[in-house]
């Protein structure tokens, strides 16, 4: 980044109308905030709108006096210049009215200063502002916000989505919840306040692959208050089951891309527990976690203005007529200008200048030890979540597990022959199978098996659960190239179901993971779908296109 530019934020995509100066040369942030504060229920567009119309000015003329004392103590400012390089916004996903508003503001600031124009996507401001303040090379992100929650990495250019709700946002689940018991907006510090003279209650725990989904346990929750259970353990057990639910994608997330890099954005990420909970997941896995100062995780023009410094140095403006705002603007339709191509090695090759030891792997969830021919995988506790929902989590997926992958066996799928099982002590001894992950072996001819195979057990009445490119290996005996006979592995998700849709979601489990990993994702997508197709019910690619478009993001 040029070390001497100053860049003007202006933020508005629901609550908070609020403007900053970042001063690259000082490494500042001065923020200026008016948040909206509904009087009762939830965050009423109309309102917001009207907040935005009235808050956006003053808040932008407060920021504008930071950058104009900033600049005169730089010796090279031009008195008679603007105070500031370029003007950057929000362009979405958010509020439409909020937007709007936003967007007219930062023209005209940026038409009267006459200095360029930057539109940045909220969500990647998240991840950005994570990034820039931690120093980490390619961090997996965890943004948890009001309206949205989803897992990102990097990759060709791109912020790919590897996981993300698949009906609300967790914030926005939380407040539904509060406002059930009539407490006022934001629900989020009250639960978490309560939660503290709680006691551990059970409730529903969703996680598919690298996907989740919070109105089952947000009905739960609001059951068990009226059923007379006190609203303390209630909002305790919430708290850790849905914070678990994240922590557990997250690291999902982390074992597939093979990083060692966490950072958390959203506001939802100002909970003492959700940052405990992915700080012992980190430390566990021997990966590193960073979360920014309060002030940065909820929404605000900070991370708006240095995610704007970035794309202003690599060129990346707008022209008045290009500004236009997006509501439903996806992280990953953002054409990352501002940094380079990762690199196609893991940060473990990278720091040992080869691939890791094969013998002793770790999973998402699970040690795996390579004991010659066998494989002897231990799902040893995980000392973030709630002990009875671990012990519940562990022994269950040792049992389906192990199920599973035998069932899938009888019905011709190639899976690893299970050689003893002990659920109590979640252990559970494979042979061994395949020399490679698929993820290092990514061809469409191995992709079309993963799509029969998928096919194959969906028609026998269950699901994998979890097919990510980490969870099927492929052997390369008696072939040449990189195709050779593939395995499904690492069935803990699966179950059995006769709903088109779960097995929608085992192929957008897939498409997510190849989205993650590969170089050309919507290719081998394709070769997955046509082999799916071939043996499967198409119909339930049609379930798939529904899931795509149902995304928070889409």
């Amino acid at each position: 980044m040029t070390p001497d530019t100053r860049v003007l934020g202006i933020e508005g995509t629901a609550w908070a109308a609020s403007a900053a100066v970042y001063d690259s040369a000082a490494e500042t942030v001065e923020i200026e905030t008016e948040a909206y504060q509904p009087d009762s229920g939830g965050i009423h567009p109309r309102e917001a709108a009207e907040h935005m119309g009235d808050n956006v000015p003053a808040v932008v003329e407060r920021a504008l006096g930071h950058a104009r004392e900033l600049a005169a103590e730089d010796p090279d400012y031009d008195a008679d210049g603007p105070p500031v390089d370029c003007v950057a916004f929000s362009r979405g996903p958010g509020l439409g009215p909020c937007l709007r508003i936003v967007a007219t503001a930062a023209r005209a600031v940026a038409q009267r200063l006459d200095v360029p124009l930057v539109g940045v996507n909220h969500m990647v401001a998240h991840l950005e502002i994570g990034r820039h303040r931690s120093g980490f090379e390619s961090p997996v992100c965890l943004n948890a916000s009001g309206a949205n929650a989803h897992v990102l990495a990097y990759r060709n250019g791109r912020y790919r989505v590897l996981g993300e709700t698949m009906d609300t946002g967790v914030g926005n689940a939380i407040d539904k919840f509060t406002r059930h018991l009539d407490w006022s907006h934001p629900g989020g510090p009250k639960v978490e306040e309560a939660a503290e003279d709680g006691a551990y209650h059970e409730l529903p725990y969703v996680v598919k692959g690298m996907d989740f989904s919070f109105s089952g346990v947000m009905s739960a929750a609001k059951q068990a208050v009226d059923d007379g259970v006190p609203v303390e353990d209630v909002c305790h057990g919430l708290q850790e089951s849905v914070f678990a639910m994240l922590t557990e994608v997250s690291e999902r997330a982390l074992s597939l891309t093979g990083g060692d890099e966490l950072v958390l954005g959203g506001g939802v990420g100002q909970n003492d527990r959700l940052r405990e909970m992915l700080g012992e997941m980190c430390e566990q896995r021997g990966a590193e976690f960073f979360a920014p100062e309060p002030r940065f995780l909820r929404d605000n023009a900070g991370m708006i203005a240095v995610l704007g410094a970035k794309m202003y140095d690599a060129g990346d403006t707008l022209s008045i007529a290009e500004s236009g705002i997006d509501a439903d603007f996806r992280p990953d339709q953002v054409e990352v200008s501002w940094r380079g191509r990762a690199s196609d090695t893991t940060p473990a090759e990278r720091a040992s200048g080869g691939t890791p030891r094969a013998d002793e792997l770790q999973g998402a969830e699970a040690t795996v030890e390579i004991d010659g021919e066998r494989v002897i995988k231990h799902r040893r506790p995980r000392s973030y979540r709630h002990p009875k929902l671990d012990e519940r989590l562990r022994v269950e997926r040792t049992r389906e597990e192990a199920r599973l992958t035998a069932d899938a066996r009888r019905y011709g799928v190639p899976t690893p022959v299970v050689l003893d099982v002990d659920p109590w002590e979640t252990r559970l001894v494979f042979e061994r199978v395949g020399d490679a992950d698929l993820r290092e072996r990514l061809t469409e001819a191995n992709v079309r098996d993963v799509g029969r195979h998928l096919a194959t057990i969906h028609e026998a009445g269950f699901v994998h659960g979890d097919p990510t490119t980490r969870n099927v290996r492929v052997s390369f005996e008696g072939t040449s190239g990189d195709d050779g006979r593939t395995y499904l592995i690492d069935f803990g998700l699966g179950y059995y179901t006769n709903d088109r849709e779960d097995y929608a979601m085992d192929l957008h489990v897939l498409a997510q993971s190849l989205s993650g990993t590969a170089d050309d994702p919507e290719a081998l997508l394709a070769a997955a779908e046509e082999a799916y197709s071939s043996v499967g019910d198409e119909r339930v690619l049609d379930h798939l296109r529904e899931i795509e478009g149902r995304g928070r993001y889409q």
